[in-house]
């Protein structure tokens, strides 16, 4: 049967963003009652349910975040070549990022890049490897990763060492197995670098990289987050899961790190727009605010 409710997907990525109906609603000037109808109606047509409702708030279901992921995208990409076809994009900076690292660093710290930009539009479209340069016009990218993208001159932006890290059962379980047998018999999450990470922590762990045939991928950084934190994987994270970390909600395995792992920012080559030069000092500025003690 031909799918007909592509209109509803705009309403399904603002709760998917938002998890919570209200907020959505807010953000598209519409009542509760309506959002909450639309993803309904949704639901209906595809079949499956997209979200559950677990300790009183929103949670996406595994087609839901499969079908977000990719909605995601597409949606963003839509709206990219409409902008173009008009000629309005010329003086926005087009910035792809990883979900995660948009949400919990770049986010927060907005309001000051505005503050000292105000004449600058930007664009964050969401993004979860370097191979999405090739289909994706941005101006820069912002991945994780140890560095070394043939093709792409990089620049570490935040250094931030990777361990494993878990949900406290399959915590539990890794201990009782030892470390070294359970990254050989759990299934290991891999990343935006693919397993370069994984291969990089196994070389200073000094075991031999030989992960379980199991694996999961989750193109989507803050869904891989998710994915941890129901306990379907080990995955490489990094001090951006700190409350999870502090409520319990997810454990370091080891004090083993990928010291050289971080957030990079990925050049592409598009010539550098003023606003997009304004931006990557701004990111340098604010690397450095963040280095900085207290």
């Amino acid at each position: 049967m031909r799918f007909r409710s592509y209109d509803t997907l705009k309403t399904f990525d603002a709760v998917a963003r938002n998890l919570s109906m209200t907020k959505a609603a807010d953000e598209l000037h519409q009542s509760k009652g309506s959002i909450s109808y639309q993803v309904g109606k949704l639901e209906a047509e595809l079949g499956f349910r997209l979200f559950e409702r677990a300790h009183a708030k929103l949670e996406l279901t595994e087609e839901g975040r499969r079908l977000w992921h990719v909605s995601q995208t597409a949606l963003s990409q839509i709206d990219r070549e409409i902008e173009d076809l008009r000629g309005t994009a010329s003086d926005a900076v087009t910035i792809g990022a990883l979900t995660y690292f948009s949400s919990r660093w770049l986010s927060p710290r907005l309001t000051r890049f505005f503050e000292a930009n105000p004449g600058i539009s930007l664009r964050i479209e969401p993004i979860n490897s370097v191979e999405m340069l090739r289909s994706v016009k941005v101006d820069m990218a912002i991945l994780w990763g140890i560095g070394g993208w043939r093709g792409h001159e990089s620049e570490l932006l935040l250094p931030l060492p990777a361990v494993p890290t878990a949900n406290r059962a399959v915590a539990e379980q890794a201990r009782r197995l030892g470390l070294p047998d359970a990254v050989r018999t759990l299934p290991l999450l891999g990343d935006s670098s693919g397993d370069a990470g994984w291969r990089a922590w196994h070389k200073t762990a000094g075991l031999p990289y030989a992960p379980c045939r199991s694996n999961l991928t989750i193109p989507d950084s803050n869904s891989r987050v998710q994915a941890v934190v129901d306990g379907q994987v080990l995955a490489l994270w990094d001090d951006l899961v700190a409350p999870e970390i502090n409520d319990g909600t997810l454990v370091r395995l080891s004090d083993i790190k990928v010291e050289n792992a971080g957030y990079y920012v990925v050049f592409t080559d598009r010539p550098m727009s003023q606003g997009a030069e304004a931006f990557l000092d701004w990111l340098r500025a604010e690397k450095n605010h963040n280095e900085r003690p207290g």
